[in-house]
């Protein structure tokens, strides 16, 4: 990691070179090109030589404790050794992030899909706990949340709900929460006090740019209805519900939230764009496959990938073996934790890669 950070520092200094040379002053398009590249490399300068100095700075310091005689100058030596060593670790963090390239898809907002899965009603019930820590967590970073579709069942639980994020890197926060979310708890529903394991899932989709997916008009089949509530009651005297087929896949999307067929179209249509964007950026990922595959997991939606016991008031997250005992406060949308450690996993593994 040390080689690669001095390599970008040498970069750095040959992009300032070229970009003072006559020839590429003359040359508008080549500047262009090379100043992206120095601004982007001088984002992470105060982060790389601050590292750089603080290893420098541990070095001496070990070669000076291996050398003095004075006990007094020996123990303000361990001592600043013991205050670079401890800063070491975090930057180091912070050094792996800005070598590994972000993936352009990172800044993108999202579509999150949450459905109920094995468990019954105490799954959706669950369902409607995960969609209410991820709202939490959006109000927390000042994201905007739209719900685009919805279907409820009894107790307040969830068959699934399908919403909108809007923010600052969404994708890139979200990505990694896709996935089988299993909980184990004593449900509402239970009144020998047994603890049961449920499940529901969790589909985290790139929101697709007006440009980035061509929907053809002849390629959709569209449907429209009288929305419904529990128990398939009408909850709308007009055909404003919408379903939206997409001949050449058979991906169906379906929405009935709003009052306005045209509003429920709109949704149905974004939901079914990120939905193709998705299938297309994995069928580029599964060419990728033979030459890594992300120790966070590969984004499968049947992969397990963590655990909320109630009784311990544990979380687990299985794709990095990382145990938080603060269920209460991450269901409350205190996600940072987790989310960071799956970030940095992530970077390990493609930094490893490189």
């Amino acid at each position: 990691m040390v080689e690669k950070v001095r390599g970008a520092l040498q970069r750095f200094r040959e992009l300032e070179q070229e970009m003072a040379a006559p020839e590429t002053v003359a040359d508008p398009s080549r500047m262009e090109t090379l100043g992206k590249e120095y601004a982007a490399l001088a984002r992470n300068m105060p982060v790389f030589e601050k590292y750089l100095s603080v290893l420098r700075q541990r070095d001496e310091t070990r070669q000076l404790i291996a050398t003095e005689q004075d006990p007094e100058m020996l123990a303000l030596a361990r001592e600043e050794l013991a205050g670079q060593e401890h800063l070491l670790p975090e930057l180091e963090d912070k050094v792996k992030v800005l070598l590994v390239p972000p993936d352009p898809t990172d800044s993108k907002n999202a579509v999150v899909e949450i459905r109920w899965g094995t468990g019954g009603v105490e799954a959706g019930i669950f369902a409607a706990d995960l969609y209410s820590m991820y709202a939490h967590y959006c109000e927390s970073k000042q994201w905007r949340l739209e719900v685009l579709s919805s279907s409820y069942g009894e107790l307040g639980s969830i068959k699934e709900i399908i919403f909108s994020v809007s923010g600052q890197s969404v994708y890139g926060r979200l990505k990694h929460e896709s996935g089988v979310h299993r909980v184990q708890r004593i449900p509402r529903t239970e009144s020998q006090g047994r603890i049961h394991t449920s499940a529901a899932s969790v589909a985290v989709l790139p929101e697709a740019d007006q440009f980035e997916v061509a929907i053809e008009p002849s390629e959709l089949r569209i449907d429209v209805y009288r929305s419904s509530g529990p128990g398939g009651q009408s909850v709308n005297t007009t055909d404003s519900a919408v379903r939206i087929v997409h001949i050449p896949t058979g991906l169906t999307v379906t929405c009935q939230d709003e009052k306005s067929q045209h509003k429920n179209k709109a949704k149905a249509v974004k939901v079914l764009a990120s939905r193709l964007y998705d299938m297309k950026l994995r069928e580029r990922e599964d060419e990728e496959t033979a030459r890594r595959r992300s120790m966070v997991g590969s984004g499968d939606r049947s992969e397990k990938v963590r655990t909320y016991n109630f009784p311990q008031g544990r979380v687990t997250d299985h794709r990095i073996g990382l145990s938080l005992y603060k269920l209460e406060s991450i269901m409350g949308g205190d996600l940072d934790e987790l989310i960071e450690a799956l970030v940095l996993a992530d970077v390990n593994e493609r930094l490893r890669l490189r």
